[in-house]
């Protein structure tokens, strides 16, 4: 058997499949190699956004808005789900609010699509927000959301059946020499790789993923389903969803938000915890998250950090649910970095540390290194 290809790409998560899907697009022959037999990792661990309201103006931004428009691209393409539910940042203190004016003037003249909302007009664009105290909303109209468990598995089949796409399945790469790439059973030959491996730092290339600015970041997430039909609207988050992204790092009144959540308790920050709420097209309600970073982290979830995920949730909505699954996932970060992107050797190129934000990131990103290596 002739087993060659222009491209390979080890990984089939999202980021795998954003650079699979940028090398098809120019033409390449390309095998996907996958060491599951599909991808179990964070790419469907997660909330399912785009996010890029929580990207600063610049590189991440640009990827942000790139990737979205080839996530709405591909949805019609492949016949998966996408919602363009825009978000709401819910503000029921004055430094909140303060924090969220601050972000209006600072990026006025920016990108972002972003307006100030009364505390009626973001309780119209969705119904299940508490409105007691409740002081307005920052409302952006550039995210959306896609269902992960459908559109990770959705998205291989497409480029297969469109583009030719060769999926090998259960196949762990143990080796790449180029122009032999090679697993336990096969050997390929190929012209270019992207390693795009997630939290796996050990498999390939280890001595690599030895840097003082990589690490992993364990999160807590849940699902629920409302005891009765409801539809969110746009995703939702609060205050402390604000320190969180750095798209906010930027403004001053963050500093006195960040310090009366500290002396409320100090948990929140320990624990790493903000709190969004997301709707997949089932009309299940996707809850989270916290962080925790190690090189190694346990298996087993914490109930407190899930009781106070729930607390502050039930602080900004009015929701009668019950939780049906709860799981952690694990995603790799590099300090003071959108991403970790190396050429480790001649046409071998890492892609990696995405930092939570693979979904928002990684149609862009691919874009950019199939124009650069």
């Amino acid at each position: 058997m002739n087993r060659s290809a222009d491209v390979a790409v080890v990984g089939a998560g999202i980021v795998g499949l954003a650079h699979a899907y940028m090398a098809l697009r120019k033409g390449y022959k390309v095998v996907l190699f996958e060491r599951d037999e599909w991808a179990v990792g964070a790419s469907i661990r997660n909330f399912g956004l785009v996010w890029p309201v929580g990207q600063e103006p610049g590189t991440g931004f640009t990827y942000a808005l790139r990737s979205r428009q080839h996530w709405t691209e591909l949805a019609a393409a492949a016949g998966f789900w996408i919602n363009p539910s825009g978000s709401l940042h819910l503000a029921y203190h004055a430094d909140e609010e303060a924090v969220l004016q601050e972000f209006l003037e600072l990026y006025k003249y920016s990108d972002y699509q972003v307006s100030w909302f009364s505390g009626e007009q973001a309780v119209e664009k969705s119904g299940v927000i508490n409105p007691d105290g409740l002081r307005g909303a920052l409302w952006s109209a550039t995210e959306c959301t896609v269902n992960p468990r459908q559109a990770i598995r959705k998205i291989p089949e497409y480029l297969a059946e469109k583009f030719g796409l060769i999926t090998r399945w259960g196949h762990v790469v143990k080796g790449i020499a180029l122009p032999v790439i090679e697993t336990a059973s096969e050997q390929w030959q190929v012209q270019k790789v992207f390693v795009c491996s997630g939290a796996d730092f050990e498999t390939l290339y280890p001595d690599h993923f030895k840097r003082q600015d990589l690490t992993k970041c364990k999160l807590q997430m849940m699902k629920a389903v409302p005891r009765q039909p409801v539809v969110l609207g746009p995703a939702l988050c609060a205050g402390l969803t604000l320190r969180h992204y750095a798209a906010f790092a930027g403004c001053p009144s963050l500093k006195l938000l960040d310090a009366r959540y500290d002396q409320q308790s100090s948990f929140w920050k320990e624990n790493g915890i903000h709190v969004l709420l997301s709707q997949n097209d089932q009309g299940e309600l996707i809850i989270g998250d916290s962080h925790h970073y190690a090189r190694t982290h346990d298996p087993f979830l914490s109930e407190a950090v899930d009781q106070r995920i729930l607390a502050y949730l039930n602080s900004f909505v009015k929701l009668d649910f019950q939780v049906t699954e709860r799981w952690h996932g694990v995603y790799p970060k590099m300090a003071g970095h959108l991403s970790f992107v190396q050429e480790v050797e001649e046409d071998v190129v890492i892609v990696n540390a995405l930092g939570g934000a693979g979904m928002t990131l990684s149609f862009g990103l691919a874009e950019e290194n199939l124009e650069r290596f």
